[in-house]
């Protein structure tokens, strides 16, 4: 049987049917619109998972969403992205609307899931994941089971602590990875070095405001000096906090995807090499990091394994 996977964000959604294989038969994507409220927002996603289940046979629905979630209730208990949404039961009024069944997930969870059932982990039992995006997400999964926590909500990877009175995180810490090694910490780098390299080739054509991380990855590359100062920044953290993972989960693979990873091997390659240096060296023959093969299709596969997931299918 297909199953429904949703893919919400905070600025867009995507509604997929796929198959067991992990091929999506049919997709619909939009505007999420939340200023128009969480029904709204519930009314848009229904409509769209009963168009593709018309005419199909559909097991249930995953929904993978940002935020603190209750995943036995299905209910977002808070989440930045979807502001006034607290503890806002989003699995039974997707029920009612559609009368499929319904699993709710953290979405980088969900992701983790999707790795482990379609992605390049599959098969794995011990598997660590982590977004790198806007924020960076994570999911880690041991002895085949998604690590939740005591209440649901841990394995937040991106706030695990790598430099001590660091830049500031958006979750009111310093030093937080996500503070680091982000879209959003990239952007924020190069915001406060603009006057002191305005020499740059990053803002040749583009303001400080105007220029992207891949903008600082492709000048990285060509060895623009300020470009690569960030690029550094980027690599130290994360390969601080993979080694870190690997020595706290033993995973027998890591995997780096998200928007930022479309760098490839470029990020892959000097993350990999530097992550040695804080593995114990019992464990470094033990794992591998690769980046994500899902690409644009995560979110939905990651969201139709939670199905799987809560129904013991794979």
């Amino acid at each position: 049987m297909n199953i429904v996977g949703v893919d919400l964000g905070g600025t867009n959604y995507a509604v997929g049917l796929v198959d067991e294989n992990g091929k999506i038969l049919a997709r619909t994507d939009g505007e999420t619109k939340v200023h128009e409220g969480p029904d709204a927002v519930v009314e848009r996603l229904a409509r769209s998972i009963l168009s593709l289940s018309e005419g199909n046979s559909v097991l249930a629905v995953g929904i993978g969403s940002p935020g603190s979630i209750d995943h036995v209730a299905g209910v977002v208990k808070f989440s930045p992205n979807f502001p006034g949404w607290i503890d806002f039961p989003l699995g039974e009024k997707i029920e009612k609307l559609t009368s499929l069944k319904v699993f709710v997930e953290n979405d980088a969870n969900a992701y983790a899931l999707g790795e482990r059932t379609f992605g390049v982990a599959k098969g794995l039992d011990h598997v660590v994941c982590l977004t790198l995006g806007t924020g960076i997400g994570g999911g880690v999964i041991t002895h085949g089971v998604l690590l939740r926590g005591s209440t649901g909500i841990g394995a937040e990877l991106g706030h695990m602590n790598i430099m001590p009175n660091g830049p500031k995180c958006g979750c009111g810490a310093r030093g937080c990875l996500e503070a680091l090694a982000s879209a959003t910490a990239i952007k924020n780098f190069v915001r406060e070095g603009f006057e002191r390299h305005r020499d740059s080739s990053l803002f040749r054509n583009k303001t400080a405001e105007e220029v992207t991380p891949k903008d600082v990855f492709d000048h990285a590359k060509m060895g623009d000096q300020f470009a690569l100062e960030i690029f550094n920044i980027v690599v130290d953290a994360l390969a601080a906090a993979v080694g870190s993972l690997i020595n706290i989960f033993n995973p027998q693979i890591v995997v780096l995807g998200g928007g930022m990873a479309n760098a490839g091997e470029f990020l892959l390659a000097p993350v990999e090499e530097r992550a040695k240096n804080y593995v114990l060296p019992t464990m470094l023959n033990t794992y591998r990091i690769a980046l994500s093969q899902l690409g644009k299709d995560a979110g939905i596969l990651g969201a139709a394994s939670i199905v799987y997931e809560r129904l013991g299918r794979k």
